[in-house]
């Protein structure tokens, strides 16, 4: 084994002198620096989120010891390689198991307190037992949807993947330094992913790069056909002694990958319309509307509907099934053309920002959960009036209370301070996702800017190229002509580098002081750049060949992209309508509409009562309606719009998320950009058509409590 090791080490020590004798670039050589940093690489790319549920999982399994079934291992085990995830299907089993019987300990140790404190209460205790029964199947299939979200992420990546590697082949019929050139410069799941084909030949699974990247495609066989169909054409190109051969069916991968790629979005955007409405019906509409029977429902059931138990539906069970329901969808979500990595380490997070976003966030709650906060500390209060004489007259907190503890609040100015938590929530989010991704965002719309010109701007530079003007002084005379444009000043800045700064074309693009690329943060640009420094080892004529080629790819890319969005425009204006607008407009009109049906029970109750105790001949009627009227049993008009203002913020969350990943795939700035907007905006409609309706709905309930008491 040592004698092979020494071996291998001297054939790479002098494949390392003869490139360098023959000009071949030894930073871009797959040799070892690539492959053995996959276990780091690995640790980077996978999100805090994975990496903690690794610990966990390996935590439990030193505790409980289980084996998964035959069927489920088979799934988990090829979950947790495509995945990247170091853990074992047993630990993933003993983790989910762990989590369940924690739950429902809980469950049981909430329920037997409750008793021995003489409160016994069996809804909130039975829920954990049922939630941690239930949490134990899917949490020990978690693999499979972080496989699945791997998936996504790294089908994303696919278009541009297959376009590095037909670009870098063009002038150099070499798969494993093309393989290496794409993973180091696509970033994100699928740079993972061809590492790890780097690094299963080192640890001696393999013998060949063929071999490696055989048994990888396999596993994309089912979800992205076009893919392995690629990158086999792509293999086949190195068997063909004829120069225009090869480039055909090179040109031949990259076609394929974008025509799958169209053809799959096309019948994705035809089959998504159904399953959307359905969503929108059933998990947004019809649900809001049904809250208005609840407070009713409530006093005719004798109070035995709480609003902790539509809370219970609205605010964990009905967003979990939509947020299920959701997810499905983008699992089948084929490949599409996702966002740069690049811009993720751009701007990092700046300090106290978090921080600040749950101060502004916790003030807001805190006056919202004010007369919830007064009842405890100033009891007084319940009883004192609020605009007496008025049609909105009332008590400022107006608590019910008899022998068995007091209801509420009732009050019209409790549940106007109530609308503050929703909005307190929404602010502090989208404060912090606002603020995170502001600078993103510019750098990202700058960039875009630019990508729309890269195409054309090439084609000029290869032609310069093409006619013998070195690439030092092409630079400068294409900036010239593009003056006044993104791509200009791109340009200029490399031509300034060159010309001021005494630097190379290398440097001038990449230093990591002034480089030009830093100003421009684009994976397709910086790519073609570097494609670009690669090739002028070749000689000018392959420096144009390969600049106007991917000048016509990009163009073709963009070309592709753009009718994607087409397909997709409708449903994606129509979630976007549903969300910032439908959804708040709904819910706001049924929180008025049940703050009137709880103040016209409350003040009726309050007169049947008042007769009632006068005793009046013939009014027998009344007090037997008075007595089945109670407004303890109607739920407080304080916690139902807590319900549905919590249900707003949560399905605008899920709804935003599906429809950027709908448009986008994963691409968590985008996303987060989205969600400052709509939570800001729909939870502000919702908040002001709320406070409006609640005015005008209950101005109305006092003129017709007022008037049926007259008569």
């Amino acid at each position: 084994m040592k004698a092979d090791n020494k071996i291998k080490d001297i054939l790479k020590r002098y494949e390392r002198k003869l490139g360098k004798k023959v000009g071949l670039p030894t930073e871009y050589y797959p040799g070892e620096k690539f492959s053995r940093q996959y276990e780091t690489f690995r640790k980077e790319a996978l999100e805090k989120t994975v990496t903690r549920y690794e610990s966990w999982c390996n935590f439990a399994e030193k505790i409980i010891k289980l084996k998964a079934s035959e069927k489920d291992k088979v799934k988990i085990e090829k979950a947790i390689e495509d995945a990247h995830v170091n853990v074992s299907v047993g630990g993933a089993l003993s983790f989910a198991v762990m989590v369940g019987v924690l739950i429902i300990v809980f469950g049981i140790l909430f329920l037997t307190l409750s008793f021995m404190f003489g409160k016994t209460m069996v809804f909130l205790p039975l829920m954990f037992i049922l939630a941690g029964a239930l949490i134990i199947k899917p949490l020990s299939r978690y693999p499979i949807r972080l496989a699945n979200l791997w998936r996504i992420k790294a089908s994303n990546q696919m278009v541009l993947c297959i376009l590095y590697i037909v670009m870098y082949m063009r002038h150099t019929s070499n798969l494993e330094r093309a393989i290496k050139f794409a993973g180091e410069h696509i970033g994100g799941p699928l740079a993972l992913d061809l590492r790890k084909v780097f690094w299963n030949i080192e640890v001696g699974k393999y013998v060949t790069i063929q071999d490696s990247l055989e048994v990888y495609l396999e596993r994309w066989k089912d979800t992205n056909l076009e893919f392995v169909e690629a990158f086999h054409l792509i293999e086949s190109s190195l068997y063909e002694n004829y120069q225009a051969r090869r480039l055909d069916l090179l040109e031949k991968a990259l076609e394929i990958e974008l025509e799958g790629t169209y053809e799959k979005m096309l019948h994705y955007a035809h089959d998504l319309k159904s399953p959307i409405t359905m969503l929108y019906m059933l998990g947004v509409i019809l649900p809001v509307l049904g809250l208005v029977i609840f407070p009713m429902l409530a006093s005719f059931m004798q109070g035995l509907v709480k609003w902790y138990h539509i809370g219970f539906l609205y605010n964990i069970f009905l967003p979990v099934l939509v947020l299920f329901f959701g997810y499905n969808l983008l699992v089948k979500r084929p490949s599409g053309y996702g966002e740069s990595q690049i811009l993720k380490k751009t701007i990092k997070e700046s300090k106290g920002l978090r921080s600040t976003a749950i101060f502004i966030g916790f003030i807001i709650v805190l006056i919202g959960f004010l007369p919830i906060i007064l009842h405890f500390a100033v009891p007084q209060l319940d009883t004192v009036g609020f605009l007496e004489g008025t049609v909105l007259g009332g008590k400022f907190l107006d608590y019910k209370c008899d022998e068995n503890g007091c209801v509420g609040p009732y009050g019209v100015f409790s549940l106007i301070l109530s609308l503050l938590i929703p909005l307190g929530i929404a602010l502090g989010f989208s404060f912090y996702y606002k603020m995170k991704t502001k600078g993103l965002m510019k750098i990202r719309s700058r960039t875009k800017i630019l990508e729309k010109e890269f195409s054309g701007a090439l084609f000029q530079l290869g032609n310069r190229i093409a006619k013998g003007i070195p690439v030092e002084i092409a630079f400068g005379k294409v900036a010239e002509t593009l003056k006044g444009t993104p791509i200009g000043k791109f340009f200029s800045m490399v031509s300034t580098n060159i010309r001021s700064a005494g630097m190379d074309v290398k440097r001038a693009i990449f230093d990591p002081g002034r480089g030009a690329i830093l100003f421009y943060p684009s994976a397709l640009i910086e790519g073609s750049m570097k494609v670009l420094i690669e090739s002028a080892r070749k000689g000018p004529k392959v420096v144009a060949k390969s600049l106007l080629t991917i000048s016509d790819y990009s163009k073709r890319v963009h070309d592709i992209d753009e009718r994607l969005r087409d397909l997709l425009a409708d449903i994606i204006s129509s979630m976007k309508s549903q969300i910032v607008f439908l959804t708040p407009m709904i819910a706001g009109i049924v929180v008025a509409v049940g703050s009137m049906i709880v103040t016209i029970v409350n003040k009726l109750s309050e007169q049947f009562a008042g007769v009632a105790m006068e005793g009046a001949e013939g009014l027998s009627g009344v007090a037997n309606l008075a007595s089945f009227i109670k407004v303890t049993d109607v739920i407080p008009s304080f916690h139902f719009q807590l319900v549905v203002g919590l249900y707003l913020v949560e399905i605008t969350f899920i709804l935003t998320i599906l429809s950027n990943g709908i448009e986008k795939g994963v691409d968590k700035i985008s996303e987060q950009h989205d969600l400052s907007r709509n939570l800001l905006f729909s939870t502000v409609l919702y908040v002001l058509i709320a406070f409006v309706g609640i005015l005008i709905f209950n101005i109305l309930a006092g003129g017709l409590v007022t008037v049926g008491a007259a008569l």
